[in-house]
């Protein structure tokens, strides 16, 4: 297949590309840099850009005939969603239909979204099903969810085939050392922890110790960059070998949570085998912050054949920290 994977120089697309290129697919990437790399591309065709250039998706579109499009880049910070919705409503929807609609006017049928269980807000049980209600807290959660919505009118209407894959806590890193976590600014909780150990940062502060948890602390599922992407791969072979059509959506996590205080407990007895250490630090609840988010995997098992390799914490750690380890002189 010839893939077009946008976002595809940032962390959980730079992966992607990787994985479809050992799998034997061809890639064109589309990337501003805007929060990716470019020496995280180094898998496929780069192409710098945005998808707020209209001409530019046109002329990759006259100038390949891809066979399906994985979208990535998207504005992702819920905080900074809070207070710029504008720059999440017009990247991550406006945008996204600037990209939907040069897809129609080609013929191209096949797409894979990248959203999120921010989709789902508070929730009303654990484990999260697909049939949970969609209620996002923020503006970040709502422009992924306008997008789903697009989608199903967009099959309706115009017969493009989807697959909205909603993650839970993307962690870990390429095993093979090539690629990892570079976001700046960092907010994902195994980074910032292993940060602590490599001593790029003073220290790691637990949000609250209060929630109804066995040990206080929030819990959250994990899922290595692997499995995610192992995932994607299977959704959009799905579309293209026409065993489904329609618009499609999956959660995707283990089905199992690690609290904070656990997470943290991993991360010190790997990077005390060398030699390191972490100060934790004590902190007040944030707003918003649900004590428990884990997700039920079991439609994504099913219907997909779906099945995470990399499912234990410590396998997660190990492979993150090897990645963090090049800031390190050992």
């Amino acid at each position: 297949m010839l893939v077009l994977v946008v976002g595809g120089a940032g962390y959980i697309g730079s992966h992607m590309v990787k994985q479809l290129v050992c799998a034997g697919h061809s890639v064109v990437v589309l990337d501003n840099l805007s929060t990716g790399f470019r020496d995280q591309a180094r898998y496929g065709e780069l192409v710098e850009g945005d998808l707020a250039d209209t001409a530019l998706l046109e002329q990759l579109f006259n100038k390949y005939s891809f066979d399906g499009v994985m979208h990535f880049a998207a504005a992702s910070l819920v905080g900074e969603s809070m207070q710029d919705p504008s720059k999440y409503y017009r990247n991550n929807v406006v945008n996204t239909l600037n990209l939907l609609d040069v897809m129609v006017r080609h013929g191209v049928k096949n797409f894979i979204f990248s959203s999120t269980a921010a989709t789902f807000g508070e929730p009303e049980y654990v484990p999260i099903d697909e049939a949970h209600p969609q209620q996002p807290i923020n503006p970040y959660g709502a422009s992924k969810l306008m997008v789903e919505r697009i989608l199903q009118d967009y099959h309706n209407a115009y017969g493009l085939n989807s697959v909205c894959l909603r993650y839970f806590n993307a962690c870990g890193a390429d095993p093979e050392g090539e690629l990892g976590e570079c976001h700046d600014p960092e907010t994902h909780l195994i980074p910032l922890i292993l940060q602590a150990a490599s001593g790029r940062r003073e220290s790691i502060t637990v949000f609250g110790r209060d929630y109804p948890t066995n040990d206080g602390t929030c819990i959250r599922d994990y899922i290595h960059i692997e499995d995610l992407c192992s995932a994607h791969l299977l959704a959009l072979r799905t579309l293209t070998d026409g065993v489904q059509q329609g618009a499609l959506a999956f959660n995707l996590g283990n089905g199992q949570g690690y609290s904070v205080q656990q997470v943290i407990e991993t991360v010190e007895a790997v990077v005390a085998e060398d030699g390191c250490s972490l100060t934790v630090k004590e902190g007040s609840r944030r707003a918003g912050d649900p004590a428990v988010l884990v997700a039920d995997a079991t439609l994504a098992r099913e219907t997909l054949n779906w099945q995470p390799c990399y499912a234990d914490l410590k396998t997660i750690v190990e492979h993150a920290w090897a990645w963090e380890k090049r800031f390190l002189n050992f």
